[in-house]
C-alpha cells in the first residue's frame, strides 16, 4: 500500500465518522421552493390584477373618445365633447394611478410579509440543522476517541 493509498483510506474513514444529514439540505430546498411559489403568486397577482385595471381604462377611454367623433349639431358641441373629453381622461388617469398604486402597495406588503416569514423559517432550519450537525460530530468525534484508545 502506497502513502496516497493510506492518506485517502484516512480521509475516508473520517469521513465516514462525520455523517451529513442530507435531510437538512432538502428541508432548505424546500423552504426556498415555497418561497419561490408565494412570491411568483403575489407577481401573478399583481399582473393579473394591472391587466384588468388597464383593459378597463382603455374600454373607459374608447367609451369617451366615441362620444367625442359623434356626428354634433353646431360647431361648438365639438368644443364641448373635446373639454368633456379631456376632463374625463384626466379623472380617469388619476384614478387608474391610483389603482395601479394600490397594487403596488399590495405587492409590497406581502413581499415583506413573506421575506420576514421566510427569513423566520430560513433561521429555524439553520438552527436545527447546526444542533443536529453539533450532535452529530459530538457522537462521531466521542467514537473516534473511543476506538483510538
Amino acid at each position: 500500500m502506497t502513502k496516497t493509498d493510506e492518506i485517502t483510506k484516512m480521509m475516508q474513514d473520517m469521513m465516514a465518522a462525520f455523517p451529513v444529514d442530507a435531510t437538512a439540505m432538502q428541508d432548505a430546498f424546500k423552504t426556498q421552493a415555497a418561497l419561490g411559489e408565494k412570491l411568483s403568486k403575489v407577481a401573478i397577482e399583481a399582473a393579473e390584477k394591472s391587466t384588468e385595471i388597464s383593459s378597463k381604462w382603455t374600454k373607459d377611454t374608447l367609451a369617451k373618445l366615441t362620444e367625442v367623433t359623434k356626428l354634433k349639431d353646431e360647431p361648438a358641441d365639438y368644443q364641448k365633447a373635446m373639454t368633456d373629453y379631456a376632463s374625463a381622461q384626466a379623472e380617469m388617469v388619476a384614478e387608474t394611478m391610483a389603482a395601479f398604486a394600490e397594487v403596488a402597495k399590495k405587492v409590497q406588503m406581502e413581499t415583506v410579509e413573506l421575506m420576514l416569514a421566510a427569513g423566520k423559517d430560513i433561521s429555524e432550519d439553520a438552527t436545527a440543522a447546526v444542533k443536529k450537525a453539533t450532535a452529530d460530530v459530538t457522537t462521531a468525534a466521542k467514537k473516534a476517541t473511543t476506538a483510538a484508545k
